[in-house]
């Protein structure tokens, strides 16, 4: 498997840009005409899969920035080599799927479009067996294979075009990177969440996964989160925690998802991590370091000029709000908490503090590599 993104040419950014507000024709009504025609075509245009690839890999860089990666060949082998049993059992098995893990003690999982899946250090600590980390790999792989993200943006309607831009701008495609992140950051609604439980489990057992290893996790985590006045994490937009076990406990005996593996050996000896309970995790202040904290000096003055370019769109109307900008190493430090107090109200989870290496762990798995790790693991 690539861990790199590839960048090229993407002629087709329009799948998520809708018209702006209505223009007011001024004697031509030619125009106008051909204004509408045009922001029919982009709700009707689809993405290709390369270039839903080039957006997830633009929204991931700004994950890594914002969490760094754990700089181990090791786990993000192991944790990619379940994730690819999984994948591969898709509706999308073809994708360029990346497996990544952030450096982080917040308990989180997070889906970008187009195969890029992570899942934090703190996620792993919390879970105890092979199981689990497939039914969480399986939840984040459907909202991959089902474009929940693109979904999502289409549906708020929360991204324009202006009359005078073009699909191959620049600008364009970063407002449409902001966009996703944003969704991916703040979750899904709870059809699909539901949605990704469901066909998640399916994944895992179809593979040979014990399809309970999902709701022994959510389980744990609700236990985790019994102290907190606000929903955390992988709960800060999920349906309420009792429906998700309900409707996963009715998949399972409808489906007949009967597999059986756990995978709790072995996952033992590939993961050593101890999980942080949440009132004593560092934190990171809300908007203090944004999306793409960690970010270079050059990378913000990139983002500067962008928002000047961009200004006389906005005094049109057509304009939209960007991503915090990236900080500097001294005004993250300044952010940082030693500890969430007890996470009054605050989402600890996706407000934890992360690592400064964003570098990808490049990862190689072979077909003869996920037989022997599939027999190993006595999986189907």
């Amino acid at each position: 498997m690539k861990s790199h993104a590839v960048w090229g040419t993407v002629p087709l950014l329009a799948l998520l840009l809708i018209p702006g507000p209505a223009v007011r024709a001024s004697g031509d009504e030619g125009q106008l005409g051909s204004i509408i025609r045009r922001g029919q075509q982009l709700r009707d245009i689809h993405m290709s899969d390369e270039e839903e690839q080039r957006l997830g890999a633009a929204v991931s860089e700004k994950i890594r920035l914002r969490y760094g990666v754990v700089q181990d060949p090791a786990i993000h082998k192991y944790v990619t080599l379940v994730g690819t049993l999984i994948a591969r059992a898709s509706s999308r098995p073809d994708l360029d799927w990346h497996f990544i893990v952030l450096d982080t003690d917040g308990v989180n999982a997070l889906a970008a479009p187009g195969g890029y899946i992570h899942v934090t250090r703190g996620a792993l600590a919390l879970m105890q067996d092979e199981a689990e980390l497939a039914g969480v790999l399986g939840h984040e792989v459907v909202h991959v294979t089902e474009k929940h993200t693109i979904r999502a943006i289409q549906k708020k309607r929360t991204m324009q075009l202006a009359a005078d831009e073009t699909l191959g701008d620049r600008g364009v495609f970063n407002r449409l990177v902001d966009r996703a992140t944003e969704v991916v950051m703040a979750g899904f609604g709870r059809a699909e969440e539901l949605e990704s439980d469901r066909e998640g489990v399916a994944l895992a057992n179809k593979v040979g996964y014990q399809p309970a290893g999902l709701s022994r996790f959510l389980q744990r985590l609700a236990e985790r989160n019994r102290e907190s006045t606000g929903k955390q994490g992988l709960f800060a937009s999920h349906p309420e925690m009792q429906e998700r076990l309900d409707r996963l406990a009715k998949t399972i005996e409808s489906k007949n998802l009967n597999a059986t593996a756990d995978g709790q050996a072995r996952y033992r000896s590939r993961v050593s991590y101890t999980s942080v309970p949440l009132a004593s995790i560092a934190t990171v202040e809300e908007g203090s370091a944004g999306l793409a904290g960690g970010g270079s000096e050059s990378d913000a003055a990139q983002e500067q000029q962008a928002k000047k370019e961009e200004e006389p769109k906005k005094r049109r109307g057509f304009g939209l709000s960007r991503l915090t900008a990236p900080v500097t190493g001294g005004e993250r430090r300044s952010a940082e908490n030693t500890a969430s107090t007890g996470s009054r109200g605050v989402d600890t989870e996706r407000s934890a503090r992360g690592g400064s290496n964003p570098a990808p762990v490049p990862v190689t798995v072979t077909d003869d590599e996920l037989a022997a790790f599939r027999k190993e693991g006595g999986l189907s």
